[in-house]
């Protein structure tokens, strides 16, 4: 019987992306097979954020090489130490610029899927603000002896509240944004949802016009389109001074600039990417990173990929005095090789036994059919370097669930079979989704 114990919840979960070719948004430490080096320098830049700095990092790889695992990875990591966290995966409505409120729109998804370790599922927002004011209650009632219903100890609660919308009011947008956050602890403190609402509101971005916000909170202006970017770096400052260590952005699927076919929205969307590395690789920014995953095609295309826009390129190609296959933690590219065939094999070998758990029995296949599985691929693809992590793993649970649910047929009887067709990888597209781009 298989010895691994993992709640049914994480492995249903893992099944299920496994089967479909994502990545799971959980249950990653069940299956990462190698990547020391490139954990250890996201480890790094956690440390450096946590200590005020700020970060800038291209994960960079061909398909299946792990950038979408990596992404959820460093999601993972982050929040178990205690930082704030935001993903949001590009699109051709989502991008850093647009004239239709692009940009805006990938500031309301980042928002949506703001993430706590306690609310990793997204949605963090008012359990951050509501954190806040018990934090003030609780230091308030530990610093005076007034009950919690006395004037006395609601001007003090006043005065801290007054206190930490003060130091933000400093930064660029700080004033609207402290004077939100303000009104949002006026409706806590008259328990007035719509107030409080209007101030969630605010902050995720949803106010269309400046009018509105105007009616509803007295305020002038809104995040928009220009300003998106700004009030990213002014939430950080917050949620740094509420107890969090730090914010993160994550942003995958980049490789969706690279397909905008107007050469001037492109360019547009390039500048924005420049504007935030600059802010965040010169200090501009701090308990901040932004993390972004894509392909080789994405970074050095020089007709429509970064290296196109002369600035990128001169800031992130390699240095000509180190060996391009060293990984080095002082420059903002990451590089990822494909996995080996020993890596494949022992992430089919993790996640045997992850479904041997999950399923309540033993291990299906032995280590000697593992390797026929491997190779029968590989011959019927052509060549190893076609075994990506999503297509390998779709075949093997597919394998496994025609041996458990059929136990009258024999592995070699599949493996043999001139049915045996196995998943060929797609043809190239710009950016890959799910297990193509997984880690491992």
């Amino acid at each position: 019987m298989n010895t691994l114990r993992i709640p049914r919840r994480i492995s249903t979960a893992i099944l299920n992306s496994l089967h479909s070719g994502v990545v799971p948004r959980i249950g990653l430490e069940y299956f990462a097979v190698g990547r020391k080096k490139e954990t250890a320098i996201l480890l790094s830049d956690l440390e450096n954020i946590a200590q005020g700095g700020s970060v800038f990092r291209l994960i960079v790889g061909r398909y299946g090489s792990g950038k979408s695992f990596m992404l959820n990875l460093l999601r993972n990591l982050a929040l178990d130490q205690g930082f704030v966290v935001m993903d949001c995966d590009l699109s051709l409505e989502r991008r850093l610029s647009g004239s239709n409120r692009e940009g805006l729109n990938t500031y309301r998804e980042l928002m949506h899927n703001l993430s706590l370790s306690t609310r990793p599922e997204g949605g963090a927002l008012p359990v951050i603000l509501e954190r806040w004011i018990s934090q003030i209650q609780t230091e308030v009632a530990r610093k005076t002896d007034c009950s919690p219903n006395s004037p006395a100890f609601q001007e003090a609660l006043e005065r801290e509240v007054i206190k930490t919308v003060n130091q933000l009011e400093g930064m660029i947008h700080g004033f609207d944004f402290a004077t939100v956050i303000n009104a949002y602890w006026k409706g806590y403190l008259r328990d007035d949802e719509t107030l409080k609402g209007n101030s969630l509101r605010w902050l995720r971005g949803e106010f269309d016009y400046r009018t509105q916000a105007r009616e509803a909170l007295g305020v002038r202006v809104i995040v928009d389109e220009d300003s998106w970017y700004d009030y990213l770096k002014l939430f950080s400052q917050f949620a740094v001074k509420i107890g969090y260590k730090g914010l993160l952005v994550l942003l995958d699927e980049v490789g969706n600039l690279y397909k905008i076919s107007n050469s001037l929205s492109r360019q547009n969307n390039y500048e924005k990417l420049l504007h935030i590395f600059n802010d965040t690789t010169q200090g501009k920014a701090s308990f901040f990173g932004v993390f972004l995953a894509g392909t080789p095609q994405f970074l050095e295309d020089q007709r429509r990929g970064l290296y196109s826009y002369e600035a990128l390129r001169s800031r992130l190609t390699d240095s000509r005095i180190i060996d391009s296959e060293l990984i080095t933690s002082t420059g903002p590219v990451i590089k990822l090789e494909v996995l080996s065939p020993e890596e494949i094999f022992v992430l089919l070998t993790r996640i045997q036994e992850i479904y041997a758990s999950h399923y309540g029995i033993s291990p299906i296949l032995k280590n000697e059919e593992l390797e026929v599985f491997l190779n029968e691929l590989a011959k019927r693809l052509g060549a190893r370097e076609f075994l990506t992590p999503r297509e390998v793993a779709r075949d093997f649970l597919a394998l496994l669930d025609t041996l458990r649910l059929k136990p009258e047929i024999k592995f070699e009887q599949v493996i043999r079979s001139s049915n045996f067709k196995p998943s060929r990888q797609e043809s190239e597209k710009e950016e890959g989704d799910g297990l193509t781009d997984i880690l491992l």
